[in-house]
Protein backbone atom coordinates (compact mmCIF):
# COMPACT_ATOMS: atom_id res chain seq x y z
CA UNK A 1 0.00 0.00 0.00
CA UNK A 2 1.27 3.47 -0.88
CA UNK A 3 2.36 5.74 1.96
CA UNK A 4 0.34 8.97 2.13
CA UNK A 5 3.51 10.89 2.98
CA UNK A 6 4.90 9.96 -0.43
CA UNK A 7 2.04 11.90 -2.05
CA UNK A 8 2.59 14.86 0.25
CA UNK A 9 6.27 14.88 -0.67
CA UNK A 10 5.47 14.52 -4.39
CA UNK A 11 3.11 17.51 -4.15
CA UNK A 12 5.76 19.59 -2.35
CA UNK A 13 8.38 18.81 -5.01
CA UNK A 14 5.89 19.62 -7.79
CA UNK A 15 5.02 22.99 -6.27
CA UNK A 16 8.53 24.09 -5.21
CA UNK A 17 10.52 22.61 -8.10
CA UNK A 18 13.49 21.45 -6.02
CA UNK A 19 14.23 18.75 -3.48
CA UNK A 20 15.80 21.30 -1.15
CA UNK A 21 12.77 23.60 -1.06
CA UNK A 22 10.44 20.62 -0.69
CA UNK A 23 12.50 19.47 2.30
CA UNK A 24 12.27 22.95 3.85
CA UNK A 25 8.50 22.97 3.32
CA UNK A 26 8.04 19.56 4.93
CA UNK A 27 10.67 20.09 7.68
CA UNK A 28 12.46 16.87 6.76
CA UNK A 29 15.89 16.22 5.24
CA UNK A 30 16.62 16.24 1.53
CA UNK A 31 17.60 12.53 1.66
CA UNK A 32 14.19 11.89 3.21
CA UNK A 33 12.48 13.71 0.32
CA UNK A 34 14.54 11.71 -2.19
CA UNK A 35 13.60 8.47 -0.44
CA UNK A 36 9.87 9.30 -0.56
CA UNK A 37 10.07 10.20 -4.26
CA UNK A 38 12.03 7.11 -5.27
CA UNK A 39 9.62 4.94 -3.28
CA UNK A 40 6.61 6.50 -5.02
CA UNK A 41 8.22 6.15 -8.45
CA UNK A 42 8.97 2.50 -7.74
CA UNK A 43 5.37 2.00 -6.61
CA UNK A 44 3.71 3.61 -9.67
CA UNK A 45 6.29 2.17 -12.06
CA UNK A 46 7.45 5.28 -13.93
CA UNK A 47 9.43 8.50 -13.54
CA UNK A 48 7.56 11.48 -12.17
CA UNK A 49 10.24 14.13 -12.68
CA UNK A 50 13.12 14.85 -15.02
CA UNK A 51 16.10 16.27 -13.18
CA UNK A 52 17.55 19.32 -14.95
CA UNK A 53 20.36 20.69 -12.86
CA UNK A 54 18.74 21.33 -9.51
CA UNK A 55 15.25 21.77 -10.92
CA UNK A 56 12.69 19.00 -10.90
CA UNK A 57 10.61 19.12 -14.09
CA UNK A 58 7.46 16.98 -13.93
CA UNK A 59 7.06 14.39 -16.64
CA UNK A 60 3.76 14.02 -18.48
CA UNK A 61 2.83 11.17 -16.19
CA UNK A 62 3.93 13.27 -13.24
CA UNK A 63 1.51 16.00 -14.34
CA UNK A 64 -1.29 13.47 -14.67
CA UNK A 65 -0.60 12.10 -11.19
CA UNK A 66 -0.48 15.61 -9.69
CA UNK A 67 -3.83 16.51 -11.22
CA UNK A 68 -5.27 13.23 -9.97
CA UNK A 69 -4.17 13.57 -6.35
CA UNK A 70 -4.38 17.33 -5.73
CA UNK A 71 -8.09 17.52 -4.98
CA UNK A 72 -8.37 14.23 -3.01
CA UNK A 73 -5.25 15.09 -1.00
CA UNK A 74 -6.58 18.56 -0.21
CA UNK A 75 -9.89 17.06 0.94
CA UNK A 76 -8.11 14.52 3.09
CA UNK A 77 -5.96 17.22 4.68
CA UNK A 78 -9.09 19.28 5.34
CA UNK A 79 -10.80 16.28 6.95
CA UNK A 80 -7.72 15.75 9.09
CA UNK A 81 -7.69 19.41 10.07
CA UNK A 82 -11.39 19.48 10.93
CA UNK A 83 -11.15 16.23 12.86
CA UNK A 84 -8.37 17.65 14.97
CA UNK A 85 -10.46 20.76 15.65
CA UNK A 86 -13.44 18.65 16.63
CA UNK A 87 -11.38 17.01 19.37
CA UNK A 88 -10.72 20.53 20.74
CA UNK A 89 -7.02 19.94 20.99
CA UNK A 90 -4.08 19.50 18.67
CA UNK A 91 -1.77 16.89 20.15
CA UNK A 92 1.55 16.62 18.32
CA UNK A 93 3.39 13.32 18.07
CA UNK A 94 7.16 13.12 18.19
CA UNK A 95 9.42 10.12 17.64
CA UNK A 96 12.49 9.71 19.85
CA UNK A 97 15.31 7.19 19.45
CA UNK A 98 17.66 5.94 22.17
CA UNK A 99 18.99 2.70 23.60
CA UNK A 100 16.61 0.56 25.64
CA UNK A 101 18.56 0.92 28.87
CA UNK A 102 18.65 4.73 28.65
CA UNK A 103 14.87 4.80 28.20
CA UNK A 104 14.24 2.54 31.18
CA UNK A 105 16.58 4.48 33.45
CA UNK A 106 15.49 8.01 32.51
CA UNK A 107 12.43 8.77 30.40
CA UNK A 108 10.18 5.80 31.14
CA UNK A 109 8.92 7.18 34.47
CA UNK A 110 7.76 10.43 32.82
CA UNK A 111 5.92 9.05 29.78
CA UNK A 112 2.45 9.05 31.34
CA UNK A 113 2.74 12.76 32.23
CA UNK A 114 3.90 14.06 28.82
CA UNK A 115 1.56 16.66 27.25
CA UNK A 116 2.09 15.22 23.75
CA UNK A 117 2.12 11.87 22.00
CA UNK A 118 5.39 9.94 22.00
CA UNK A 119 6.82 7.11 19.92
CA UNK A 120 9.99 5.54 21.31
CA UNK A 121 12.33 3.69 18.94
CA UNK A 122 15.26 1.45 19.91
CA UNK A 123 18.10 0.59 17.56
CA UNK A 124 21.75 0.95 16.69
CA UNK A 125 23.14 4.47 16.73
CA UNK A 126 24.00 4.53 13.01
CA UNK A 127 20.47 3.46 12.15
CA UNK A 128 18.97 6.12 14.42
CA UNK A 129 21.15 8.84 12.89
CA UNK A 130 19.97 7.80 9.43
CA UNK A 131 16.32 7.80 10.53
CA UNK A 132 16.74 11.23 12.11
CA UNK A 133 18.20 12.60 8.89
CA UNK A 134 15.31 11.16 6.85
CA UNK A 135 12.64 12.63 9.11
CA UNK A 136 11.54 9.33 10.66
CA UNK A 137 12.82 10.33 14.12
CA UNK A 138 12.65 13.83 15.62
CA UNK A 139 15.20 13.44 18.43
CA UNK A 140 17.85 10.90 19.39
CA UNK A 141 20.06 10.40 22.43
CA UNK A 142 23.42 9.08 21.31
CA UNK A 143 27.13 8.86 22.25
CA UNK A 144 28.04 9.20 18.55
CA UNK A 145 27.81 12.25 16.32
CA UNK A 146 26.75 12.01 12.70
CA UNK A 147 28.09 14.03 9.76
CA UNK A 148 24.85 15.17 8.10
CA UNK A 149 24.63 18.97 7.71
CA UNK A 150 20.90 18.72 8.49
CA UNK A 151 21.50 17.47 12.05
CA UNK A 152 22.78 19.40 15.05
CA UNK A 153 24.26 17.74 18.12
CA UNK A 154 24.20 19.15 21.63
CA UNK A 155 26.38 17.63 24.34
CA UNK A 156 24.44 17.39 27.60
CA UNK A 157 26.00 14.69 29.78
CA UNK A 158 28.58 11.95 29.95
CA UNK A 159 28.81 8.35 31.02
CA UNK A 160 31.81 6.51 32.43
CA UNK A 161 32.26 2.84 31.58
CA UNK A 162 33.19 0.91 34.73
CA UNK A 163 33.84 -2.62 35.93
CA UNK A 164 31.24 -3.72 38.46
CA UNK A 165 30.59 -6.95 40.33
CA UNK A 166 28.24 -8.65 42.72
CA UNK A 167 28.73 -8.03 46.43
CA UNK A 168 30.27 -11.51 46.88
CA UNK A 169 33.13 -10.75 44.47
CA UNK A 170 36.42 -10.48 46.39
CA UNK A 171 37.30 -6.87 45.65
CA UNK A 172 40.07 -6.86 48.26
CA UNK A 173 41.88 -9.69 46.45
CA UNK A 174 41.52 -7.81 43.17
CA UNK A 175 43.08 -4.67 44.66
CA UNK A 176 46.00 -6.62 46.14
CA UNK A 177 46.77 -8.16 42.75
CA UNK A 178 46.43 -4.78 41.02
CA UNK A 179 48.74 -2.99 43.48
CA UNK A 180 51.34 -5.73 44.04
CA UNK A 181 51.47 -7.87 40.88
CA UNK A 182 50.52 -5.55 38.06
CA UNK A 183 48.14 -5.31 35.13
CA UNK A 184 48.99 -8.68 33.52
CA UNK A 185 48.01 -10.60 36.63
CA UNK A 186 44.87 -8.48 36.91
CA UNK A 187 43.79 -9.64 33.46
CA UNK A 188 44.28 -13.29 34.41
CA UNK A 189 42.31 -12.84 37.62
CA UNK A 190 39.45 -11.19 35.75
CA UNK A 191 39.31 -13.92 33.11
CA UNK A 192 38.83 -16.56 35.82
CA UNK A 193 35.71 -14.84 37.16
CA UNK A 194 32.14 -15.31 35.89
CA UNK A 195 31.07 -12.68 33.36
CA UNK A 196 27.81 -11.21 32.11
CA UNK A 197 27.23 -9.81 28.64
CA UNK A 198 24.50 -8.99 26.15
CA UNK A 199 23.94 -10.54 22.75
CA UNK A 200 23.48 -7.26 20.93
CA UNK A 201 26.22 -5.01 22.28
CA UNK A 202 29.70 -5.95 23.50
CA UNK A 203 31.19 -2.59 22.63
CA UNK A 204 31.59 -1.41 26.23
CA UNK A 205 33.55 -4.54 27.20
CA UNK A 206 35.72 -4.31 24.06
CA UNK A 207 36.53 -0.62 24.61
CA UNK A 208 37.33 -1.10 28.29
CA UNK A 209 39.57 -4.10 27.62
CA UNK A 210 41.47 -2.49 24.76
CA UNK A 211 42.07 0.68 26.77
CA UNK A 212 43.44 -1.20 29.80
CA UNK A 213 45.04 -4.33 28.32
CA UNK A 214 45.82 -3.31 24.75
CA UNK A 215 43.65 -5.91 23.01
CA UNK A 216 40.13 -7.28 22.85
CA UNK A 217 39.11 -9.81 25.52
CA UNK A 218 39.98 -13.38 24.52
CA UNK A 219 37.02 -14.90 26.35
CA UNK A 220 33.26 -14.87 26.05
CA UNK A 221 30.88 -13.99 28.90
CA UNK A 222 29.45 -16.95 30.78
CA UNK A 223 25.94 -15.52 30.80
CA UNK A 224 24.30 -13.68 27.91
CA UNK A 225 21.21 -11.70 28.96
CA UNK A 226 18.82 -9.41 27.04
CA UNK A 227 20.17 -5.98 28.01
CA UNK A 228 22.43 -4.02 30.37
CA UNK A 229 19.69 -3.47 32.93
CA UNK A 230 19.29 -7.25 33.11
CA UNK A 231 23.00 -7.52 33.87
CA UNK A 232 22.70 -5.12 36.81
CA UNK A 233 19.75 -7.08 38.20
CA UNK A 234 21.71 -10.34 37.87
CA UNK A 235 24.73 -8.87 39.65
CA UNK A 236 22.50 -8.09 42.62
CA UNK A 237 22.43 -11.86 43.12
CA UNK A 238 25.96 -11.55 44.52
CA UNK A 239 28.40 -12.98 41.97
CA UNK A 240 29.84 -12.13 38.55
CA UNK A 241 31.43 -9.19 36.75
CA UNK A 242 30.39 -6.87 33.93
CA UNK A 243 31.42 -3.67 32.20
CA UNK A 244 28.56 -1.15 32.09
CA UNK A 245 27.89 2.62 32.03
CA UNK A 246 27.96 4.05 35.53
CA UNK A 247 24.54 5.71 35.43
CA UNK A 248 22.84 2.34 35.00
CA UNK A 249 24.01 1.05 38.39
CA UNK A 250 24.57 4.20 40.41
CA UNK A 251 21.76 3.46 42.89
CA UNK A 252 22.77 -0.19 43.26
CA UNK A 253 26.35 0.81 44.08
CA UNK A 254 25.17 3.40 46.62
CA UNK A 255 22.89 0.80 48.23
CA UNK A 256 25.66 -1.80 48.46
CA UNK A 257 23.83 -4.22 46.14
CA UNK A 258 26.58 -4.02 43.50
CA UNK A 259 30.28 -3.18 43.89
CA UNK A 260 32.36 -0.78 41.87
CA UNK A 261 35.39 -2.98 41.25
CA UNK A 262 37.57 -0.84 38.97
CA UNK A 263 37.38 2.31 36.89
CA UNK A 264 40.38 1.21 34.88
CA UNK A 265 43.84 2.73 34.71
CA UNK A 266 42.45 5.31 32.26
CA UNK A 267 38.82 6.40 32.68
CA UNK A 268 36.67 5.44 29.69
CA UNK A 269 34.07 8.15 29.15
CA UNK A 270 31.52 8.79 26.45
CA UNK A 271 29.89 12.15 25.82
CA UNK A 272 26.13 11.94 25.38
CA UNK A 273 24.43 14.11 22.76
CA UNK A 274 20.97 15.22 21.81
CA UNK A 275 20.63 14.92 18.05
CA UNK A 276 17.83 16.67 16.14
CA UNK A 277 17.23 18.21 12.74
CA UNK A 278 18.00 21.90 12.39
CA UNK A 279 14.46 22.55 11.16
CA UNK A 280 11.58 21.00 13.06
CA UNK A 281 7.92 21.61 13.83
CA UNK A 282 8.33 20.13 17.30
CA UNK A 283 10.85 22.36 19.04
CA UNK A 284 8.66 22.82 22.15
CA UNK A 285 8.19 19.08 22.59
CA UNK A 286 11.87 18.36 21.95
CA UNK A 287 12.89 20.97 24.54
CA UNK A 288 10.54 19.27 27.03
CA UNK A 289 12.27 15.90 26.51
CA UNK A 290 15.70 17.55 26.79
CA UNK A 291 14.74 19.14 30.11
CA UNK A 292 13.73 15.75 31.53
CA UNK A 293 17.05 14.23 30.55
CA UNK A 294 18.98 17.11 32.10
CA UNK A 295 16.95 16.68 35.27
CA UNK A 296 17.78 12.97 35.46
CA UNK A 297 21.42 13.08 34.36
CA UNK A 298 22.51 16.60 35.24
CA UNK A 299 24.61 15.48 38.21
CA UNK A 300 26.72 13.34 35.91
CA UNK A 301 27.74 16.01 33.44
CA UNK A 302 31.50 15.99 33.00
CA UNK A 303 31.94 17.30 29.50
Amino acid sequence: MVNLEWYRTFKAIYKTGTLTEAADTLFISQPGVSLHLSSLEAYVGYKLFDRTGRRMIPTERGKVLYNAITEPLAKLEEVEKNFQKSTEKLTPTISVGMCFETFQTTLEQYVSSLPFNLIISFGEYREMLDQLDKGILDLIITPKKGVSPNIEHEAFSSEQIILVGGKEVDKEEFEIILNEKGIEHVEEWLKNEKWYGTAGDMEHLFQFWILNFGHKPNFRPNYIVPNLNSIVRCLKGGTGLAVVPDFLCKKEIENGEVQLIWEGEKPLKNTLYFGCRKKTNYQTEIDHIKALFRKMMGKEIEI
